[in-house]
C-alpha cells in the first residue's frame, strides 16, 4: 500500500476523465441502445402535454444545464470530503465504479420510467407497475426523505453565506440574471447562445465587481445577514420557484448556475495541472476500521453512504421524476442529460476529494474534529499535528479549528491549490470565500429543484383526495401544495431542529436510490427486456444491502448508545418504509417473470403485462 502513498493528484484526474469518457462512449450507449432502447419517434411528455409552465420542450444543453444544477448539490462536494478520513483510495475506487456502474444507471433508468408515464413521479410510477398499495407507500417515504434533505441542504447552504456578505450577493444576483436570460429565451428566437454569453458575462461582473463593492461597509452590511433572516429568504425563494414558470427563475439559474460549477471545477482542474501537487492523505489511514473523528464508523459500510451524490444519489430520483422529464424534448436525450450528468458530478466529486486530500492530514483533522474534541484526538495521534492551518488561519482571517461538515476543508483545500500559482500567493482569502459562495451556490440549485418537485408529489398525494389537485395547472392547488411543502422543511430549518437529523441524509438518499433502481427494474421486467434488468436490478439490490446494513450499525452503535433515540426512531422509520416497498417491489418480480402471455403496449412494443401510462 505505500506504493499508493504520495500519488499525484494528475493520475487520479486523467484516470477519472480516460474512464468516464470510455463508460460513456460503450457502457452509457449500451443502457440507451440495448436495455431502455430509447427511441426519438416517440413524442416525450414536454411535447404531448405543453402547458408552457410545468412542461416546456427545452434546449438539451439548457436542460442539461438545469439538470447537473438540480442534482449536484453538496453531495459531491462535502461527502467525498469526509469520506478523506479513511484515505483517498476508498472514495476515488467508489466514485469512478459508482458513477459507471450505479449512479448514471440510476439517474437514466428512473428519467426513462417518468418520460414513459407522463412524467410522473417514483410514487405513480411505483404505483401503476407494482401496486396502489407500495406506490403510496414509496409516497410517502419520498416526502419524509425529500423534506429532511431540503432540509439539510438548506442548512448547509445558510451556513456558508450567513454573515458572508459577498457571498450572499453573488448568489443574490443571479436571480435577476436568470430571469432576463429566461425572458431572452422565451421571446427571442434561437437565443440559447447569446442568453448564455450574456449570462455569463454578467455573472462574472457581479463576481468581480461584488467582491469590490463589499469594501463599502454601508454596502457589506446590507448583505451582512443572521441565520434566521437566511432562513426565512431560502424559504420564500424555494417557494417562488416551486409556483413560477420553470422557464422563468428555475431552469435559467440552474442553467447559469452551471456556469460557475463547471467553470470552478475546469478552473481547478487547470490549477492541479499547474501546481501539480502531491496528494498528502495516505491511500488507507487508521481510521478505516472505525472511530474517526470525521465519521464514527467503518469504512465498510459507510462509504457508499458518505459519498452519496458523487457516486450515486436518490435525490437524483426526484429531479429525474419531477423537473426534467417534464422538459426532455428527445427521448434519446436521456442518455446525454441523465448519464451525462452523473458522470460529470463524478468528476466534481473527485476534484473535491483531491482538494481535501491535498492539506496536510494533520490540518485536515484539525478542521473536521468538533473543537471540544480535539485534544483528546491529538493526544490520541500526535503524529497528526497542523503543518500549514495556523498560516491559513492568518492569511484568510477566520479561526479554522473545528469547522466540521466539510465545506471548510474543501475550501481551504481550494485555496491551498491556487495559492501555488505564481502572483497568487496574496490573494488567498479571496480564493477562500469565493469557495464558499461557490459551494453555496452549487447547494441552492437543489434546493429550488426539490422544492418544486416536493410540490409535484404533495400534488398528486393530494389529488388522491381532492381530485382538484391533480389539475397541475389549477393556480390554489398549486399555491397550496407549494406552501405546505416549504412550510415542511423551512420551519426545520428556521427552528434548527433540523442539525439533528443531518446525519440521516446519507441512509435516507441511499435508501431512496435504491428504491429507484428497484421499481424501474420492475418496469423493465414488465417490458420483457430479460437479463438486461440485471443492469439496474444488480446495483439497485446492492444499494439496499449496503444501506441497511449501514442504517443498522448507525441505530446499533452511534443513536442507541448516545441515547438519540429521536434519530434512531427516524432512521428505522425510513428503514421500514422502504422495506415494504422493497418486498412488494420483488413479489411483482416473481410474478412477471412467471407470465408467458405477450401484450402490445401504447408504444407498440411486446409486453408482460399492460400498465396505465
Amino acid at each position: 500500500m505505500e506504493v499508493l502513498n504520495g500519488i499525484n493528484a494528475i493520475t487520479l484526474i486523467f484516470v477519472a476523465l480516460l474512464l468516464f469518457a470510455i463508460s460513456y462512449r460503450i457502457y452509457g450507449i449500451f443502457m440507451a441502445n440495448k436495455v431502455l432502447k430509447l427511441n426519438n419517434k416517440y413524442s416525450t411528455p414536454a411535447v404531448e402535454f405543453a402547458d408552457g409552465h410545468d412542461y416546456i420542450s427545452t434546449n438539451r444543453n439548457v436542460l442539461f444545464g438545469h439538470h447537473f444544477a438540480a442534482i449536484a448539490a453538496a453531495g459531491p462536494l462535502v461527502g467525498p470530503v469526509l469520506a478523506a478520513q479513511f484515505g483517498y483510495l476508498p472514495g476515488t475506487l467508489w466514485i469512478l465504479i459508482g458513477c459507471v456502474l450505479a449512479g448514471g444507471v440510476h439517474d437514466m433508468i428512473v428519467l426513462f420510467a417518468s418520460v414513459r408515464h407522463k412524467g410522473q413521479s417514483l410514487a405513480s410510477i411505483a404505483s401503476k407497475e407494482i401496486g396502489k398499495t407500495t406506490g403510496l407507500i414509496a409516497g410517502v417515504a419520498v416526502l419524509f426523505i425529500l423534506v429532511l434533505t431540503l432540509a439539510g441542504l438548506s442548512l448547509a447552504c445558510i451556513s456558508a453565506m450567513h454573515e458572508a456578505s459577498w457571498s450572499l450577493f453573488t448568489v443574490i444576483i443571479t436571480m435577476p440574471i436568470a430571469i432576463l436570460m429566461g425572458l431572452i429565451m422565451r421571446y427571442r428566437k434561437d437565443s440559447v447562445t447569446f442568453a448564455s454569453i450574456l449570462g455569463g458575462v454578467l455573472l462574472l461582473i457581479g463576481i468581480i465587481g461584488g467582491h469590490s463593492l463589499m469594501e463599502y461597509e454601508s454596502i457589506s452590511n446590507l448583505f451582512h445577514w443572521d441565520i434566521k433572516t437566511i432562513s426565512i429568504a431560502i424559504s420564500v425563494y424555494g417557494f417562488l420557484a416551486s409556483v413560477l414558470p420553470m422557464w422563468l427563475l428555475l431552469v435559467p439559474r440552474d442553467y447559469l448556475s452551471t456556469y460557475l460549477k463547471i467553470g470552478t471545477i475546469l478552473m481547478l482542474a487547470v490549477g492541479i495541472i499547474f501546481v501539480q501537487p502531491t496528494i498528502q492523505m495516505p491511500a488507507l489511514t487508521d481510521f478505516i476500521y472505525g472511530g474517526g473523528p470525521v465519521i464514527g464508523g467503518p469504512v465498510l459500510p459507510f462509504i457508499f453512504i458518505v459519498i452519496a451524490c458523487g457516486a450515486i444519489s436518490g435525490f437524483h430520483a426526484v429531479i429525474a421524476t419531477g423537473t426534467t422529464p417534464k422538459m426532455l424534448s428527445k427521448e434519446r436525450d436521456i442518455l446525454f442529460v441523465g448519464y451525462g450528468a452523473m458522470l460529470v458530478e463524478g468528476f466534481v466529486a473527485l476534484m473535491a476529494l483531491i482538494a481535501a486530500c491535498t492539506l496536510m492530514p494533520g490540518d485536515y483533522f484539525a478542521i473536521n474534529t468538533p473543537t471540544a474534541a480535539y485534544e483528546s484526538f491529538l493526544a490520541a495521534n500526535p503524529h497528526l499535528t497542523t503543518v500549514d492551518l495556523d498560516s491559513f488561519i492568518e492569511r484568510i482571517g477566520i479561526d479554522l479549528y473545528g469547522r466540521t461538515g466539510g465545506a471548510v476543508s474543501l475550501a481551504v483545500g481550494m485555496a491551498h491549490i491556487f495559492d501555488k500559482i505564481p502572483f497568487m500567493n496574496d490573494v488567498v482569502a479571496y480564493w477562500y470565500n469565493f469557495a464558499i459562495m461557490f459551494e453555496a451556490v452549487f447547494i441552492l440549485t437543489a434546493i429550488d429543484a426539490g422544492t418544486r418537485v416536493g410540490r409535484f408529489f404533495l400534488q398528486e398525494m393530494l389529488g388522491g383526495v381532492i381530485p382538484a389537485f391533480k389539475n397541475k395547472n389549477w393556480l390554489p392547488g398549486v399555491l397550496i401544495s407549494s406552501a405546505l411543502f416549504t412550510f415542511a422543511w423551512g420551519y426545520l430549518v428556521f427552528t434548527g431542529n433540523v442539525s439533528s437529523i443531518w446525519p440521516l441524509f446519507g441512509i435516507s438518499n441511499q435508501l431512496l436510490a435504491a428504491c429507484g433502481l428497484i421499481v424501474c427494474t420492475t418496469m423493465l421486467i414488465r417490458m420483457n427486456r430479460g437479463k438486461y434488468a440485471l443492469c439496474t436490478a444488480i446495483p439497485g439490490v446492492f444499494m439496499a444491502i449496503i444501506t441497511f446494513w449501514a442504517g443498522y450499525s448507525q441505530v446499533v452503535n452511534i443513536y442507541l448508545p448516545n441515547e438519540q433515540y429521536l434519530l434512531g426512531g427516524l432512521a428505522i422509520l425510513a428503514m421500514l418504509l422502504m422495506l415494504v416497498v422493497f418486498i412488494g417491489a420483488f413479489r411483482k418480480w416473481s410474478q412477471l417473470l412467471k407470465v408467458k402471455t405477450s401484450h402490445i403496449d401504447y408504444y407498440g412494443e411486446e409486453v408482460k403485462e399492460l400498465v396505465e401510462r
